[in-house]
């Protein structure tokens, strides 16, 4: 997310984390959810009045990237930068590890433009044992950044993987976004190649489409998170901020833009059978949940229920999470299937009618 080239560091770094904190606060304050869907509504699971199961039994573990977790449940990329967004980070992060879920914080370029707010990603220390990922927006690597940068951003974190996330449209409202996207995809291919951790490509809730998928797979990404329509609005959040009249009509005229939730994992998910996925984009209950691991995805990713919920208090998010957990295994119980991967089974799912 760019500023203009006659700033000096110190005020790009200043911007950045203004930025970081507008996001925040629009995103809590102002309607900036899609007013199209995610496509999940299009599913329904089929009722198993006779189950044969002791609910107390269901299984909810899985592993993702090697590493093992309690429920197939990600704290999606959010915040960092702020004091604000450190006491969002360090609560997800505490929830994370006392729930055995995954976490990814939001992107690091304001820590490297501004090294003194590093430690408000830093979670590693209320959550020693969570598969915890990294963030940097792709396109910075058409933008000087490098292997150095990203290497310093996962170390800072101690984390387990990289994620490089794909925003065009976001740029492209945003005031003085970052819109040089060329030639990007050859130095994904090499951050894939050198960086010693797993990368992940993940969209911003624009979706990612299989084509796409497919060629950030023969480039080396080894997870996808979809991030597709149906959830927060990047381009309404830039337009709520914007103090440009045609950046705020832009996202006004983009607010809906994008591929709705399910038919991206449906359609990565058929192009590549085993590459690990992410669902996210509009997931708001441990149903919904669900109903991507059923069409596919290893993991359901949710931001904002996580962001408000922190925002509120530990005991709110603690009352999410235990809530997210009972609907998915309630779902489980209810069709008959003891583990996640029985949900998959013919006839677990269904798609209505249009």
């Amino acid at each position: 997310m760019g500023e203009p080239a006659s700033q000096t560091l110190a005020e790009q770094a200043a911007a950045t984390q203004t930025r970081k904190a507008d996001h925040l606060r629009v995103c809590l304050e102002d309607d900036v959810q899609f007013q199209t869907t995610s496509g999940l509504e299009r599913y329904r699971f089929t009722h198993c009045c006779l189950p044969e199961l002791d609910r107390r039994e269901i299984d909810l573990s899985t592993t993702f990237l090697g590493k093992p977790l309690k429920a197939p449940l990600l704290i999606s990329s959010m915040t960092g930068g702020t004091e604000f967004a450190r006491t969002i980070n360090f609560r997800l992060a505490a929830v994370a590890q006392q729930y055995g879920l995954a976490m990814g914080v939001g992107s690091q370029r304001v820590a490297i433009e501004k090294p003194e707010v590093m430690a408000t990603f830093a979670v590693r220390s209320v959550a020693p044992d969570i598969l915890l990922f990294a963030n940097l927006g792709a396109v910075q690597l058409n933008y000087q950044y490098g292997l150095e940068e990203c290497q310093r951003v996962v170390d800072s974190l101690e984390a387990d993987a990289l994620i490089l996330h794909l925003n065009p449209l976001q740029e492209s409202v945003q005031t003085n976004g970052d819109t040089n996207f060329r030639g990007l995809l050859t130095k994904i291919e090499q951050i894939c190649r050198q960086l010693p951790v797993p990368v992940i490509a993940k969209e911003v809730g624009n979706g990612i489409s299989a084509p796409v998928a497919q060629r950030l797979v023969e480039a080396g990404v080894r997870a996808i998170d979809v991030a597709g329509a149906g959830g927060t609005s990047w381009a309404k959040v830039e337009s709520e901020r914007a103090k440009d009249p045609l950046q705020r009509r832009l996202g006004e005229t983009f607010a809906n833009w994008g591929i709705p939730t399910a038919d991206c994992i449906t359609a990565v998910r058929s192009m590549a059978a085993t590459i690990p996925l992410i669902a996210s984009g509009g997931l708001r209950n441990g149903l919904e949940a669900a109903k991507t691991i059923a069409l596919g995805a290893d993991l359901a990713g949710l931001a904002f229920p996580f962001l408000q919920a922190a925002a509120e208090s530990e005991s709110a998010l603690t009352a999410l999470t235990e809530a997210l957990i009972a609907e998915m295994a309630i779902v489980l119980f209810c069709t008959g299937s003891p583990t996640l991967s029985d949900l998959r089974k013919p006839g677990v799912l269904e798609k209505l009618n249009p």
